[in-house]
């Protein structure tokens, strides 16, 4: 095979400029070779690179006095939980993939983000994933949703990691091109760290893992230019093909290995495969690293320079020994029955050097590969269409006369229904430390001292025959950690200042509802084009809220992903969506809340205003209720402060933590009446009968005039909390709140079987069991 001749077209193909091309003649001195001009194409792309958006991510708050690995420094960022135990987390996306082969997309996705959390020396515990579809009527939309539910549970499933929250959202924005966003956590003490350098020149380098194959090829680079039916069927058949069992055994040898000492650096085979683990490995250390292809196990014959440089092929590990330690190294792979090979090793000339064939066909500076790619300063225009959102008015919008049916409508809506159908496809309990599983405002789970990693000590103990293998772990203090992840992409579309506000906001609340204080961050930021000066707009001002809301609530950025050319021919951009998952720690088992309501006779209270009168949309701007019954994206949404969202959430863990507050659930989608139903029947009585709990809700003193009966049920205005407590303690709690600055009123009482709602505009009320039915079997209906 020969490479073919670099033209002014075949750098095009790449999606390099010709100003890109320019510089890199000026860093070689020298026109490149062809896997070379590969190389800088993947390492340049947007996917690799960052190159728009690095300017807008430095805006972000990245410190913390518990952050041990932050931002950009490594593959995950991690976190201190205390005792010298450490988390490690981040989300990714794969939205490109999974729009041409879903299954295997979104199960490759969930394969890459946790060898991310396993290359940093930590044992993965627990996943979530936040994905976005186009609408269920669509049959293609069906086949995707159903391909990468099923892939993530696949992967998931078969690698052993608790999938244990999520959200799913379908809007006709994301027809064209779904997202796939995938997250992953893991635990480590604070000295099992592990950085991804190729320190030590002289060092021996690695590979371990599945031979490489053709699958993936470009794959960053193909996530970084807009998705089209053309570049969808070329890339079709080069999608990754994942192996959750392959990738458990890379996990557990690597871990072991780790134990061992031999380990100098590490780093998985990501976007770019082998380009991007040799050349970023090299840059962290300020080394550089030489690698031979002839050695490098391989899954085609006859495989190109640039074949095997730019294969994405899935399950692969670069490894850095210290020399000396190589037969240990050997027989750890041998003991897990795993390929490897010794490729490559560290040198002092800062340079990526790959031979293959007997020849030089790589000779480049790794850092210009890592770190100086090209920055660009996108211009950015608000969006000619904010002047109609900015108009929009509820004048000619009638007021609901049907408000039980209005509910049932919204209960029924594929993006606020129960999402069983989904988390039901996947295991949430393998590993035993799941608390709270799908189902509530976030996941809560037991970080145990068999989920820790083995360390040196205990593996030489083992080793040398002085430890017994089957005693149990040192004892730990069990740690609680929550997490959720949020965005409405609609509220970012209509408002992205705001959108991203609420984004932060409403995980913080979560994550408050359920007893955390939030500790982190990690953002997945999914965009259209950046070059059309509106969507670039977007991107920024979504950044500005999400950290505006990250700085308020002591969350910061630990690392994250940008996914931007998310837009589809005449179907056009996506809404955008800056998703945040947060994490959040638990300080005592106790303090662990759900959702639902436990008890008849409790009292329920509402925390937060009713209606938000300073809003003339009642905060039904861009809510589900205008879009689902009246047909209407439009409105500014609903504002939110900062200052007083940080008080709820204060004052609501204060009660938390003197033990009166038996169930909380934040209202979002949907408003104060699809929160009512969901905390009804978010789960089951557990008695003989599997009756619901049903409430009796009088919101007619508490209704400020001049409200809507729609806005009172159905809009979502910010920063509200409903709650349940025993009602000898109602009153206490009332007057703690506001005490607090937090507006509270008791609005009724738990039992029966019906949702009864008493308003300014008379009585309504409909059996909980039917409500149930509408939201637990809408999807299954459709996909049926």
């Amino acid at each position: 095979m020969h490479d073919p001749a670099i033209t002014p077209e075949l750098v095009a193909k790449h999606n390099l400029t010709p100003d890109e091309y320019q510089k890199i003649l000026e860093i070689l001195g020298r026109e490149p070779s062809y896997p070379e001009l590969g190389i800088f194409s993947v390492m340049w792309s947007e996917h690799c690179s960052y190159k728009n958006t690095r300017p807008v991510l430095k805006t972000f708050p990245t410190k913390g006095e518990k952050i041990l690995v932050g931002a950009g420094e490594e593959n995950a960022g991690i976190i201190d939980v205390g005792d010298g135990v450490a988390i490690a987390f981040k989300i990714e996306s794969h939205n490109h993939p999974s729009a041409v082969e879903p299954f295997q997309g979104a199960a490759t996705g969930v394969g890459g983000i946790i060898r991310d959390i396993f290359t940093m020396g930590a044992r993965p515990v627990a996943a979530l994933n936040s994905l976005r579809f186009g609408e269920l009527s669509n049959p293609e939309v069906r086949r995707l949703f159903s391909g990468v539910v099923g892939g993530i549970a696949h992967y998931g499933n078969c690698f052993g990691i608790p999938t244990v929250a999520g959200e799913v959202y379908f809007d006709k924005s994301y027809e064209g091109n779904p997202l796939v966003n995938a997250f992953a956590l893991g635990v480590l003490r604070h000295d099992q760290i592990t950085r991804g350098a190729a320190r030590g020149v002289g060092n021996p380098v690695f590979y371990v893992g599945p031979a490489t194959g053709r699958d993936g090829l470009a794959g960053a680079a193909f996530a970084s230019q807009d998705l089209t039916e053309e570049s969808a069927e070329q890339q079709r058949g080069a999608v990754q093909v994942g192996d959750p069992f392959m990738e458990k055994l890379v996990c557990e040898a690597c871990l072991e290995l780790l134990a061992t000492g031999c380990v100098a650096g590490m780093q998985d085979m990501g976007a770019a495969g082998l380009t991007c683990s040799t050349c970023e490995t090299a840059a962290r250390a300020g080394t550089g690293i030489e690698i031979e292809l002839d050695k490098v196990p391989q899954r085609a014959p006859n495989m190109s320079s640039y074949e095997i440089m730019l294969s994405e092929s899935q399950e692969r590990m670069l490894i850095v020994v210290h020399k000396g330690r190589e037969a240990e190294v050997k027989a750890v792979f041998d003991k897990w029955d795993l390929p490897w090979a010794e490729i490559g090793v560290v040198t002092d000339t800062g340079r990526m050097v790959v031979r293959h064939g007997g020849k030089v066909v790589v000779d480049v500076p790794a850092k210009k590969l890592a770190d100086d790619a090209p920055v660009y300063q996108r211009e950015a225009r608000e969006a000619a269409y904010m002047a109609g959102v900015r108009a929009f008015r509820l004048d000619g919008i009638a007021d609901t006369r049907d408000p039980m049916g209005h509910l049932a409508t919204l209960l029924a809506d594929h993006t606020i229904a129960s999402k069983n159908w989904v988390y039901g496809q996947y295991d949430h309990m393998v590993r035993d430390g799941s608390v709270v599983c799908p189902g509530s405002d976030a996941a809560v789970i037991r970080i145990k001292a068999d989920s820790l990693p083995v360390t040196k000590a205990e593996y030489a103990a083992l080793k040398a025959g002085t430890a017994d293998p089957y005693a149990p772990p040192a004892p730990l203090a069990d740690k609680y950690v929550a997490f959720t992840v949020d965005c409405n992409g609609g509220y970012v579309y209509l408002d992205p200042y705001e959108g991203g506000k609420a984004a932060v906001t409403e995980a913080c609340r979560n994550l408050a509802c359920s007893g955390a204080i939030p500790v982190g961050s990690t953002d997945n930021l999914n965009f259209g084009n950046p070059h059309n000066p509106e969507i670039f707009w977007q991107l920024k001002e979504s950044v500005r809220g999400l950290a505006d809301g990250c700085r308020a609530f002591g969350a910061p950025v630990t690392g994250g992903n940008v996914s931007l050319y998310n837009q589809r021919g005449a179907l056009g951009a996506i809404d955008p969506t800056p998703t945040v998952a947060v994490v959040g720690i638990i300080e005592k088992p106790e303090h662990i809340t759900t959702q639902w309501f436990k008890d008849a006779g409790d009292a329920i209270l509402l925390l937060g205003a009713p209606v938000d009168l300073a809003d003339p949309l009642q905060g039904l701007g861009g809510s589900a209720y205008l879009k689902r019954v009246h047909g209407q994206k439009n409105g500014l949404p609903p504002r939110v402060d900062l200052a007083a969202a940080q008080t709820l959430h204060t004052t609501l863990l204060g009660l938390i933590r003197e033990g009166v507050v038996k169930s909380a659930h934040d209202g979002s989608e949907g408003g104060l009446a699809v929160t009512l139903a969901e905390s009804c029947f978010s789960r089951q009585v557990a008695r003989e009968s599997h009756r619901f709990l049903g409430a009796t809700i009088d919101l007619a003193a508490c209704a400020p005039e001049g409200a809507r009966l729609d806005a009172l049920l159905f809009g979502e205005t910010q920063n509200r909390v409903v709650i349940s407590v025993a009602a000898i303690d109602a009153g206490r709690v009332v007057k703690q709140a506001r005490a607090m600055g937090v507006p509270a009123v008791q609005i009724g009482t738990v039992g029966g079987d019906d949702l009864v709602l008493k308003t300014p505009a008379g009585e309504f009320s409909a059996p909980v069991a039917g409500l149930h039915d509408r939201w637990w079997n809408a999807i299954a209906r459709a996909m049926a």
